[in-house]
């Protein structure tokens, strides 16, 4: 193995065996994610992780019933079609034996300071919010989860089309905490799938500017 090899290791994996993961490997995988930088060192994340089949399958039923509540409101036909259409999408990680719920948790920044000084219209003052630290953040702890995963043999699949559901979800779980919000998600267990092969990546002379 090279160095960057458990990088290519990853893969979003949307069908898995059924087979409990080891509690100290999921012990593990969370504390990579505490490993994650975090501006100001807040470490504003909350991991929920679920492993009871039944409940799995209830906030799949709950996402399901969102999308189409959703899909009702929009009034051109191929939107809300295209919008049913994800569903299935939205629901993978119901045949998967865990499920890990990343919530993100406050994380002041200068636009709340600009807004709430009132001197400056309310566009411009969230101009300064656009980076969002808070999800960069949780965006930076998902990836080590699902990079410690994949080298410890289990796969994952980044999710945040189901964030829709987020008040229904948390309720069902029974999860609060003041501030927080289900940022993203993702199904993890053992693959049960074939050969991966990446998408085509886009060329590295295309995406990358050095200035001098």
């Amino acid at each position: 193995m090279t160095k960057l090899d458990f990088i290519y290791q990853r893969h979003s994996v949307r069908k898995f065996k059924d087979q409990p993961i080891a509690a100290e490997h999921l012990q593990e995988m969370i504390k990579a994610a505490t490993y994650a930088p975090s501006g100001k060192n807040l470490q504003n994340w909350h991991f929920v992780v679920v492993t009871n089949k039944e409940k799995i399958a209830a906030i799949a039923n709950l996402v399901m019933a969102k999308n189409e509540k959703l899909a009702g409101y929009i009034k051109d036909d191929a939107k809300a079609k295209a919008l049913r259409a994800m569903v299935h999408y939205h629901t993978v990680f119901k045949a998967a034996p865990v499920l890990v719920l990343v919530y993100a948790g406050p994380y002041p920044t200068v636009a709340d300071d600009l807004l709430a000084a009132g001197v400056m219209p309310v566009n411009e003052a969230l101009e300064y919010a656009r980076p969002n630290p808070a999800v960069q953040n949780i965006a930076a702890a998902l990836e080590n989860l699902q990079l410690a995963a994949a080298n410890l043999g289990y796969g994952t699949c980044w999710m945040t089309g189901p964030t829709y559901a987020a008040q229904e979800i948390s309720e069902y779980i029974g999860f609060t905490k003041a501030g927080y919000f289900l940022a993203a998600m993702s199904p993890l267990g053992v693959p049960d799938e074939g050969k991966w092969a990446y998408p085509p990546r886009k060329p590295v002379e295309e995406i990358l500017t050095i200035i001098e």
